[in-house]
């Protein structure tokens, strides 16, 4: 028995369920509020001691980090396989998802924080912002959230944080050069990475970064992996629209300020 302790909002979750759609695999639902704190409940922390989704619990044995966990049910369950045969190939589908760990993953929270939700945090007040920091258990995230909270667009991490996106799409772009997917004629897991990131980026009014007229590969394979069903099961019946809709607006406020920022990158 497979089940999954998730956030409809998460990058990391969505990129697991990716999996388990592509893969056809069924699973119990644990819905965590991340908003809530419920991260942070003790009995969760037993699960996962990182304070982050999603986890995977597999016949009474937990799957922790979300890279890690697609390479177990790709192990786990090689039908259809999401890894490519060619060695190089699949070190290229390796050298995207952990470059995406690596550096993008890590600012992915600050522009989250710093455009989407930071209205939302704003509204319940400073002794709920401390609270809901006090229980971040990595010092240098937490630096990171009370920051961008504190400032929004102008924080000093959002430079480092859109740039990060920016160089993301600019390799996709010259990567699609070569196939319809990252690596190759087929979706890999370096696609499931990606897509949430790309996806958030949309979600974030930040979708002129991936015009047609600036990064058309981007923007046609965007398309592509949104068209797959395992799309819909993964995003698109999870994802509360009134969320994209926050997100979105409060992006659209900041727009100018981070096409600023994204320009001297680009």
């Amino acid at each position: 028995m497979l089940e999954l302790h998730h956030n409809a909002a998460s990058t990391c979750s969505q990129k697991v369920r990716f999996v388990l759609a592509e893969k056809g695999l069924d699973y119990v639902s644990h819905e965590i509020d991340l908003i809530a704190g419920g991260q942070h409940d003790p009995e969760y922390v037993k699960l996962n001691p990182n304070h982050v989704v999603p986890t995977i619990v597999h016949d009474g044995k937990v799957i922790i980090e979300s890279t890690l966990i697609n390479e177990y049910l790709d192990d786990a369950f090689p039908e259809p396989p999401l890894r490519p045969e060619d060695p190089v190939a699949r070190h290229a589908m390796r050298m995207w998802t952990k470059r995406i760990d690596d550096k993008v993953h890590p600012m992915a929270g600050v522009i989250t924080f710093g455009i989407g939700a930071r209205p939302l945090l704003i509204a319940q007040g400073q002794e709920a912002i401390d609270e809901a920091l006090a229980k971040i258990p990595n010092e240098a995230q937490r630096a990171r959230r009370k920051s961008v909270i504190e400032h929004g667009v102008k924080a000093p991490e959002m430079k480092t944080a859109i740039h990060a996106f920016v160089d993301m799409v600019n390799d996709m772009e010259t990567s699609l050069a070569n196939g319809p997917w990252l690596c190759g004629e087929h979706p890999s897991l370096a696609d499931a990475c990606a897509f949430p990131y790309v996806m958030r980026m949309d979600h974030l009014a930040m979708d002129p970064l991936f015009a047609p007229d600036m990064r058309p590969r981007v923007r046609d394979w965007y398309a592509r992996i949104r068209a797959l069903p395992s799309f819909d099961a993964a995003v698109t019946q999870l994802l509360p629209e009134f969320v994209i809709e926050m997100f979105r607006s409060n992006g659209a406020e900041v727009w100018d300020d981070v096409k600023a920022l994204a320009a001297r990158r680009a």
